[in-house]
């Protein structure tokens, strides 16, 4: 199933995406928040993906949301691909890099993008986001996929400068306002053959700048659940996203590349549909 939410933000409703026509499921479910997937909701949806004849359309002009509703908490990775690492100068890590991104950047995967007062290094990384099913703690890696709902894109935006030159920790370069387009929806399980071999890619203004794969992952996706939910409890609809490939702003050589307002940047991972966001200044 691919499930979406869509509508004004903060005021977004479920729906499903089958055969790229988007249906309301609003009046059989409140929201893909905590509590529906805690009550195994994808197994009530089931059901629904079977009638859609009997389910309303959404129209054309609708917003896409966040494909969930703001999670607990969003966990990335650092430096989780191999030639992302090789790009930036850093030695891979022998344990993965964890850092959150706050829920307030949580926005539609067409949303704009704002560049924050007094970026000048505000950059783009084109990610697979992990969307968390049940409560998971201590968690065996081969346990760990039992606790997927599914899998989303994710654009990890981040201003480096705020990120690497002020000083504490990556978060302050991670979590203003619009860093977290999540979407078009999100992808059961069973819609996608192999995480770990997926072409991902990310254009600005029309040109290629990450043209990668999920198979580049230093750890895998079972490996990354076992080990968060061994600091923290993972919630339902909580996100890992799971790090980059090369090709980012940072490391464009011999000069880096960052965004600026009227920049499109453009993205897409294969099974996980595309998304675009145009940048603008922060007022």
């Amino acid at each position: 199933m691919k499930l979406i939410r869509f509508g004004n933000l903060n005021k977004e409703k479920p729906g499903l995406l089958i055969d790229n026509i988007r249906y309301d499921v609003s009046e059989w479910v409140n929201d893909y928040d905590e509590r529906f997937f805690e009550e195994n909701g994808l197994e009530r949806l089931k059901n629904l993906a079977t009638k859609k004849d009997a389910l309303p359309l959404v129209a054309d002009d609708s917003r896409w949301g966040a494909p969930v509703a703001r999670p607990s908490k969003i966990v990335c990775i650092g430096l989780n691909f191999y030639d992302h690492a090789r790009e930036t100068n850093m030695t891979p890590p022998t344990e993965p890099i964890i850092f959150f991104k706050a829920s307030s950047a949580y926005v539609g995967p067409n949303d704009p993008l704002v560049i924050p007062r007094n970026s000048q290094k505000t950059d783009w990384e084109v990610e697979l986001a992990v969307i968390i099913g049940k409560k998971a703690s201590y968690v065996e890696e081969k346990n760990a996929l039992e606790y997927v709902a599914g899998y989303c894109l994710h654009n990890d935006y981040s201003e480096r400068a705020f990120q690497l030159e002020r000083n504490g920790q990556w978060v302050k370069g991670k979590s203003c306002d619009s860093f977290a387009p999540i979407g078009p929806f999100l992808a059961t399980q069973d819609e996608i053959a192999d995480i770990h071999n997926l072409n991902m890619w990310l254009k600005v203004n029309g040109e290629t700048k990450q043209n990668g794969t999920t198979a580049e992952m230093i750890f895998n996706v079972p490996y990354l659940i076992s080990y968060v939910s061994q600091f923290m409890t993972l919630l339902p609809g909580d996100i890992i996203s799971t790090g980059t490939p090369a090709g980012v702003g940072m490391g464009m050589k011999p000069t880096p590349q960052y965004l600026k307002a009227g920049d499109v940047i453009e993205l897409g991972i294969e099974g996980l549909g595309s998304s675009q966001q145009i940048a603008q200044n922060a007022l």
